[in-house]
């Protein structure tokens, strides 16, 4: 009985000793995952923070493209200033490049926001990723007005050559 009893306690303390590395191990887990999740966070905040940066920038190069493509216009009346109109048009291009990058930079920060959205969908991430969406489709937006306004630009050019 007392040989009994002695196996008994040996295995009680070794399912002690088990209990205690699991509940550490668990810790250790928790720790982790809390870790992990506070770095999902910032990614999506910055992420989004990423995309509105971009659809103002491209905001910026769309506002370049058509004040270029006005002074395009205004210039085109005088064949002397050719040069300017075609500096004008060269600068409406380029905006429209810019445009179109930070447009892809604006839903490139949009997707890394929804892709951490998808592994923790928390309220605060789920707006994030909205605003970023948003913001994306306004990006692209802006691109298209950007490269319509150059392609004005570039006709204005390509009238007075035919002169």
């Amino acid at each position: 009985m007392n040989q009994s009893l002695d196996h008994v306690y040996k295995k009680l303390e070794a399912m002690q000793v088990d209990l205690e590395d699991l509940r550490n191990t668990y810790k250790g887990v928790s720790k982790r995952y809390a870790v992990a999740l506070q770095s999902l966070n910032a990614l999506t905040i910055h992420s989004s923070d990423a995309a509105k940066r971009a659809a103002k920038s491209t905001e910026q190069s769309r506002l370049a493209a058509m004040n270029a493509m006005i002074a395009a216009r205004e210039a085109s009346g005088n064949p002397a200033l050719l040069m300017i109109v075609e500096s004008a048009v060269t600068a409406s291009v380029a905006a429209a490049l810019a445009a179109v990058e930070s447009a892809a930079a604006a839903a490139a920060a949009a997707a890394a926001a929804s892709a951490a959205v998808a592994h923790q969908a928390e309220e605060s991430l789920l707006k994030a990723s909205t605003e970023a969406a948003s913001a994306s489709r306004m990006a692209a937006d802006a691109a298209a007005e950007a490269v319509k306004l150059s392609n004005q630009a570039r006709e204005i050019v390509d009238e007075i050559h035919r002169k």
